[in-house]
C-alpha cells in the first residue's frame, strides 16, 4: 500500500489549494479515503472522509463549508479542495485509508497559510 500526497504550499489568507493523494496496492475503490492534519505543536486532526464511491462526505466543524473531498476512482486518486484558506488551517495533511485494523498514511504536504 501506498498513498503519495502532493498539492501544499504557501498562500495568503482567503486563497486556495487542492491537494491530491494517488493511491496504489490495494483495490482502491473498495475503501474509504480520508484527510488529516497536524500543526505543529497539535495533536493529528481529522478533516475530511469520503465513502469508497464517493456518494457520502463528512466533515470537522473547523473546515465545513471551505472544503471539500472528491475522489477519482479511475486515477485511484482522492483530493482535497481547500478554500477561503485561514492561518489556523497551517498544517502538514495526510491522506489516509484504513485496511482491517491497519491504518495507512501519505508522507504528508505542508500547507502554510499566511501573508
Amino acid at each position: 500500500v501506498q498513498l503519495v500526497d502532493s498539492g501544499g504550499g504557501l498562500v495568503p489568507p482567503g486563497g486556495s489549494l487542492r491537494l491530491s493523494c494517488v493511491a496504489s496496492g490495494f483495490t482502491f475503490i473498495s475503501y474509504a479515503m480520508r484527510w488529516y492534519r497536524q500543526a505543529p505543536g497539535k495533536e493529528r486532526e481529522w478533516v475530511a472522509a469520503i465513502a469508497n464511491t464517493g456518494g457520502s462526505t463528512n466533515y470537522a466543524d473547523s473546515v465545513k463549508d471551505r472544503f471539500t473531498i472528491s475522489r477519482d476512482n479511475a486515477k485511484n486518486t482522492v483530493y482535497l479542495r481547500m478554500n477561503s484558506l485561514k492561518p489556523e488551517d497551517t498544517a502538514v495533511y495526510s491522506c489516509n485509508t484504513r485496511l482491517g485494523a491497519r491504518n495507512y498514511w501519505g508522507q504528508g504536504t505542508q500547507v502554510t497559510v499566511s501573508s
